[in-house]
């Protein structure tokens, strides 16, 4: 494909076949496509593109894309040089240059341009036109002009047959490496696959290739290796560097039960891990597909430049005929009314109109999957600007989404009593406490109290931790101290965990629900991008308000039923708000897919992720606003790219149509608008959060 309008017309051939869905992007040269396997083979869309003057091959087929055509672009380059300078430096000129230079443009126009006119000819067998269709007439025609102008010693325009090949060849290498560089990002997420691994089967240690690990399989990673697959650890220690996968540049201390993600590093020690997602079910492996099909995608600004490059080319080749006979029907020479159509046809290439939004796309969702940010599809960025509320939910969003033991009051001792005894709950809040004391005693005589807390013997004494109620059913009061301390507790949202021993209350426990230490900086940020953010959660209005204290924010929804939130979005959209959630929760589903925007937190459930518009790899809250940030960058990017490359082709044709403009100019003109627009969309590639 050469032009937006290939693009266009292979998806509509693709789309005219019975239960297929296809979006083709120019910048990727992929196609995006949904069939009904009983209604259409595969086989069937290779036709289907066939009969658009098209080849096509499955992405598996494929070799790795590169920039092509370095190769004939020299040859041509050595070869047209000279044609040029020798045309437009009188002091060149020696005898019989002009068919010396018709020659060499010969070489230059059929064989260096043998790939235009072969895409030309191909077109016009089945009634159509491109770009090519306009370089080829183009340059065919000025060469033709100069082989009978040197025959009848007439004026030459050699250096437009071969300048504007050698500006065209030169135009699409260039984009090439662009669109090449703009997908860099895609392709170093495929590179951190771990290649291969080392796995314990039959009780020894034995490497395998990393697609043959199965589920279940327990992974030996050293210092300095990378995980095979999503697992969680059961032996070890170690730091995890998922800077490439997250964004997130400090490594994460990581110890048994703690979950890791494939393609991530251990830069510590020896790790255990045992595989539970393996393959195209990893989060690595969910990331590039999230970002390929989003690149995919065609924003609705889009929508635009493909209705006017339907139409573009024939419109061109009119513009050029009329041009032709009105400058000699006015009584210009034939010389300056074949000058003023030719430039018409070269100037107008849409070039730079086919790839404003696709290569913007590629760059921009390319680098936001370098920060861990996943833009699920085009329509996405139009979203983002218009945003001007965030909610965020408090648990796992605001808040790590875990309870730990935050405060201790008494003595010291005492979380290692009440740790061994909760080693045996499964209540979050017991979890929280025997987390704190990894190498606690044993305890006997376990029992747990639902909803109350628990009791056991350790260490020969009766140790029994819950909730104060419980204390006060047996008789045990708290004095004054650790009553205040439970006041004091409760009234920072914690929860108060009473202690006593052989009946005697000794301690105060306070878990908590931790504040995320990024959740302040995350609430500042969004502030400054002009947006207003406010707290959601299910929690009491007391633990609520000192959640939003600790991170700034004013405004606070408490109280909120899961089943309520969608009613929470609903309602701030009537009042005519434009909502973006954040969420995390399988509970949180419903209000991402209700708000205007839905950002999921990657750490949460994939029900929440499925349904979100944006997905956060991380789990840094701040990276919500650099993720709004990115998206509205990559959306004036899009914008700044077609306003260019309209106002280029607004501006030039009437210039051209004139005869103001000289034909080897408009070759240059139209190149300088293509790499314009590559590299206003490579911009994107050096945004940073």
């Amino acid at each position: 494909m050469t032009c937006a309008s290939c693009a266009l017309r292979v998806e509509r051939s693709l789309n005219a076949v019975a239960g297929v869905r296809a979006t083709v992007n120019y910048a990727t040269a992929r196609a995006s496509v949904d069939f009904e396997p009983d209604l259409v083979a595969a086989d069937g869309l290779l036709a289907a593109v066939a009969s658009a003057g098209y080849r096509a091959r499955f992405p598996d087929e494929l070799a790795p894309p590169g920039p092509a055509g370095g190769r004939r672009l020299a040859i041509v380059v050595v070869l047209a040089a000279p044609v040029v300078a020798v045309s437009m430096v009188h002091r060149l000129q020696f005898a019989g240059w002009e068919t010396l230079a018709t020659a060499l443009a010969a070489v230059v126009v059929g064989w260096g341009g043998l790939p235009i006119h072969r895409a030309t000819w191909r077109h016009l067998r089945r009634g159509v036109s491109t770009m090519d269709t306009l370089i080829s007439i183009g340059t065919i025609a000025a060469l033709s002009w100069s082989v009978v102008a040197v025959a009848n010693d007439g004026p030459v325009f050699v250096e437009v047959a071969a300048g504007v090949v050698a500006a065209i060849l030169f135009g699409r290498w260039l984009e090439d490496r662009g669109r090449h560089h703009a997908a860099d990002a895609l392709r170093a997420l495929a590179t951190l696959a771990a290649r291969d691994a080392t796995v314990v089967r039959d009780g020894s240690e034995c490497l395998v290739a990393a697609d043959e690990v199965a589920v279940g399989d327990l992974l030996i990673v050293r210092p300095g290796e990378r995980i095979a697959a999503d697992g969680t650890i059961v032996e070890g220690t170690s730091a995890i560097d998922s800077s490439l996968l997250t964004g997130e540049s400090t490594p994460i201390d990581v110890g048994p039960g703690d979950d890791v993600a494939g393609g991530t590093v251990s830069v510590g020690g020896r790790l255990v891990v045992r595989a539970l997602r393996v393959g195209s079910d990893t989060a690595l492996a969910r990331v590039a597909a999230l970002v390929e099909r989003a690149q995919a995608g065609k924003a609705p600004v889009q929508r635009l430049a493909d209705r006017v490059a339907a139409v573009f080319v024939p419109i061109v080749i009119a513009l050029a005929a009329v041009t032709l006979v009105t400058h000699l029907v006015v009584g210009s020479s034939g010389t300056t009314a074949f000058a003023a159509a030719v430039a018409v046809l070269i100037v107008a290439c849409p070039c730079a109109l086919g790839l404003a939004t696709p290569l913007a796309l590629l760059a921009g969702t390319g680098r936001g999957a370098q920060l861990g940010i996943l833009i699920h599809g085009p329509a996405v960025l139009e979203s983002t600007r218009r945003v001007d509320t965030v909610v965020l939910d408090k648990t796992g969003t605001v808040t790590t989404g875990r309870m730990t033991l935050v405060s201790v009051t008494g003595p010291p001792e005492v979380v290692r009593l009440a740790a061994a005894v909760e080693r045996g709950s499964e209540h979050p809040v017991g979890r929280a406490i025997a987390a704190a004391v990894p190498a606690a005693p044993p305890v006997d005589r376990f029992v747990a109290l639902a909803g109350l807390g628990a009791e056991g013997v350790v260490e020969g004494q009766v140790v029994v931790v819950g909730r104060p109620s419980l204390l006060e059913s047996r008789g045990i009061a708290l004095p004054d101290d650790l009553a205040a301390a439970r006041r004091t507790q409760e009234e920072l949202g914690r929860t108060a965990v009473a202690v006593a021993v052989d009946g005697v209350a000794v301690a105060v426990l306070a878990v908590a629900d931790e504040v995320r230490s990024t959740s302040a900086g995350a609430i500042t940020a969004l502030r400054a991008l002009g947006l207003r953010p406010l707290l959601l959660t299910g929690d009491n209005r007391t633990t609520a308000a000192a959640v939003a204290d600790a991170i700034g924010l004013d405004e606070v929804i408490s109280e909120v039923l899961p089943a309520d939130k969608v009613r929470v979005i609903t309602r701030l959209q009537a009042e005519g708000r434009v909502v973006a959630m954040v969420g995390d929760g399988i509970n949180d589903a419903p209000a991402l897919a209700t708000a205007d925007l839905g950002i999921a937190m990657g750490s949460g459930s994939d029900i929440a992720i499925a349904t979100a518009d944006l997905t956060l790899v991380g789990s840094n809250p701040a990276t919500v606003a650099t993720a709004i940030r990115l998206a509205r960058k990559t959306l004036g990017t899009i914008r700044g790219n077609l306003f260019w490359a309209f106002a280029y082709n607004v501006a030039a044709l009437p210039i051209a149509a004139a005869g103001l403009l000289e034909p080897m100019t408009a070759g240059l003109a139209m190149v300088a608008s293509s790499l314009f627009v590559v590299a206003n969309s490579l911009r994107l590639r050096r945004f940073r959060a």
